[in-house]
């Protein structure tokens, strides 16, 4: 089970990084494939499998409160350290401190976790993303916008919040998904193939695309506090998550596995996007790079401890 699952993972990353390194595909191209997957494949592979399941088989409200509760923790706590130690103002903080608590469920956990777990992976992962989606990015903007020298009200924050949460397709992709569950609305079988093809796309090429997209990344902001960020995010995460999860909850063994695996994988792709939009390039670029090279190597360990 270990090589059968590492193995793919690690020979898919390199596959999209020699794409890029010897300009097979340029690093739009591969940043295109990375958007298919995020706007397209994945919504699709979560809308049909949540919308074939019954509400209980997806809901799981001792691993949702955990989950939440460890994240906005450190988010918390993040937010306190980057802004009184590291001297980051609001806006920054807010920002800076989404390395520290946030993994990258969609791209990452969904490929990693299908290969390990098939179709009941996207249980756990929808709910992180929900989690993520609805609770934690939104906070994120609103705290960032707050922050802004600019004279935007807190009503119009929180609608441009709203309309970027609703124009987000994965999001929309989960909560369809949940909503055909709850209703018991099934797809019409011709649609329910398309759905199942478009899925089956997302795990190989999401590996793909993260693989080139390291290319061209630096370390260039080796400090303090990008290793506070990292540790945070791959180290301490996840072990909150295991002890959460294994001690406070009565959910399977596979879950707590589950939810420490999402925990450990790297930092998001919208940590260096944000990065980027509030002027703190660099600040965010080189603790993504370090997350991700550290959070492969996590989550392999954890693989092979608990799956081999």
């Amino acid at each position: 089970m270990v090589f059968t699952v590492i193995v793919p993972i690690f020979f898919l990353l390199a596959l999209g990084y020699f794409s890029v390194n010897f300009q097979l595909l340029t690093k739009e191209q591969v940043n295109a494939v990375g958007a298919f997957v995020i706007k397209i494949a994945l919504p699709a592979l979560f809308f049909q499998s949540l919308a074939a399941k019954d509400l209980h088989e997806i809901w799981y409200p001792e691993y949702f409160l955990v989950y939440s509760g460890v994240t906005f923790i450190l988010y918390a706590a993040a937010f306190f350290i980057v802004s009184h130690y590291f001297k980051n103002d609001r806006s920054q903080s807010s920002v800076l401190s989404l390395g520290a608590a946030m993994s990258n469920t969609g791209l990452i956990g969904t490929a990693v976790l299908s290969l390990l777990l098939g179709q009941k992976a996207m249980t756990y992962t929808s709910l992180v993303v929900i989690i993520e989606s609805v609770l934690l990015i939104p906070a994120v903007l609103i705290l960032a916008e707050l922050g802004n020298s600019q004279k935007a009200s807190f009503a119009q924050i929180l609608q441009s919040t709203v309309v970027t949460l609703l124009k987000n397709p994965l999001f929309m992709g989960v909560m369809l998904g949940i909503a055909c569950a709850i209703f018991q609305i099934h797809i019409p079988k011709q649609l329910d193939q398309v759905l199942a093809l478009l899925g089956q796309t997302a795990s190989p090429l999401a590996l793909f695309s993260i693989g080139g997209g390291i290319v061209g990344l630096t370390l260039k902001y080796v400090n303090l506090q990008s290793f506070y960020l990292v540790i945070s995010s791959n180290l301490i995460m996840p072990l909150l998550m295991f002890l959460g999860l294994n001690y406070l909850t009565n959910v399977s063994q596979e879950m707590v596995y589950a939810g420490t695996l999402i925990a450990a994988l790297p930092m998001p792709t919208i940590f260096a996007m944000l990065g980027q939009a509030y002027g703190l390039n660099e600040k965010t670029l080189t603790p993504l790079l370090m997350s991700t090279i550290l959070g492969f190597i996590v989550v392999s360990v954890l693989i092979s401890v608990w799956w081999a």
